[in-house]
């Protein structure tokens, strides 16, 4: 299987299925000297972990981390680090009925089609719980950019029909709600909301929200691989992720130049803007302005109510899924978003090192 690595100079690779023995993953181009503990990966592994309240599935996984290579004496080395999560409480035999099913809203069809073969145990390699090597990698991103002074935080702006207005956030609460959204009030409501989803039998999905703050300008290379171009491929590769927008994103296209241009200003000798419909960035590089991008997250598909597919006979038939699934997936999938956020603004800022003379020159004179 071709695609499982991402980055050009911070590079990750990951592997495993859901019912498999563990998941894991192989970061390669992190810096030597970076001051790296299994508990800095447990706490972002801790966010994503399973059974944590009502509205993520009750499969119970410690999601423990074991660092394989790649530490000594409690900073990186610079070769490959190596990490595993071992898989504890799987139930295969919660697929065995549907085995030869085509769920709708999963990638059991689109699997056959290209390999003549799947694993249905979960979704095998499609499954949610590969994001734990995404995740376990992007602790220790967001790690080496907080040794840079750069901040990459994600949360839950909307559920179902509650979106939270910006200039209502507060994010002294986020920690407080169950759905990682940065206002109790719409935490509430969207609580009740997924209360109704769950009696009816049915999910919900939302939108996350991340800002990267801190990042200087000229981040990011102009033409293919522009930084808001790489944001896109790294959250549009999480497997609930339908749609990614930067800034204003679709509003935009609703408004005009003279509204929708970021006027440029002085601010304490800096050149700043006064606002930010761009989102962070101009021409696929960093503009020093907060970074800010949206993901849009399906309902989770694995529902219980009856639906109609194919299995692989070529019959049709009804089936109910059965087995423990999140009634969304929004709330673990923040810190997932944030992860490949991270990701990605490590592997531009190590490839920006040879953008000129300047930057070769203050790191070998």
């Amino acid at each position: 299987m071709a695609g499982s690595s991402f980055g050009t100079l911070f590079q990750i690779t990951t592997w495993g299925e859901s019912h498999g023995a563990g998941i894991g993953v192989v970061v390669d181009g992190c810096p030597a000297g970076l001051a790296l503990s299994p508990s800095d990966i447990q706490a972002f592994l801790n966010r994503r972990k399973p059974g944590q309240n009502a509205y993520s599935t009750m499969r119970k996984e410690a999601d423990e981390v074991e660092i394989l290579s790649g530490v000594f004496e409690g900073k990186t080395t610079g070769t490959p680090i190596s990490l595993l999560v071992g898989n504890q409480d799987q139930r295969s035999h919660d697929y065995s009925q549907i085995k030869d099913c085509y769920r709708p809203g999963h990638a059991d069809y689109t699997f056959d089609a290209k390999y003549g073969f799947r694993d249905y145990r979960g979704g095998g390699r499609s499954s949610g719980r590969e994001t734990i090597g995404r995740v376990a990698a992007g602790a220790i991103a967001s790690l080496l950019l907080k040794n840079l002074g750069i901040q990459v935080q994600a949360y839950t702006k909307a559920i179902g029909p509650y979106t939270i207005p910006a200039d209502e956030y507060d994010f002294s609460v986020l920690k407080s709600s169950p759905l990682c959204m940065p206002h109790l009030g719409y935490s509430q409501k969207a609580e009740e909301y997924l209360r109704t989803c769950m009696e009816n039998q049915d999910s919900a999905g939302g939108i996350i929200e991340c800002q990267i703050a801190g990042l200087p300008a000229g981040i990011g290379e102009p033409v293919f691989d522009k930084l808001d171009a790489l944001l896109a491929h790294a959250v549009l590769s999480i497997g609930a992720v339908k749609g990614f927008e930067i800034g204003d994103g679709f509003e935009a296209a609703r408004s005009n130049g003279s509204t929708n241009n970021d006027a440029f200003c002085l601010k304490d000798g800096q050149i700043t803007k006064k606002t930010n419909h761009s989102g962070g960035t101009l021409g696929g590089m960093s503009d020093g302005s907060t970074v800010i991008f949206r993901a849009a997250i399906k309902p989770t598909p694995s529902i219980s109510s009856l639906q109609q597919t194919v299995n692989s006979s070529m019959e049709e038939v009804d089936i109910s899924v059965k087995g423990r699934h999140d009634p969304i997936i929004v709330p673990r999938a923040v810190v997932v978003v944030e992860s490949m956020a991270a990701l990605t603004t490590v592997d531009l800022l190590l490839r920006n090192m040879s953008a000129s003379m300047d930057h070769l020159l203050r790191i070998y004179r």
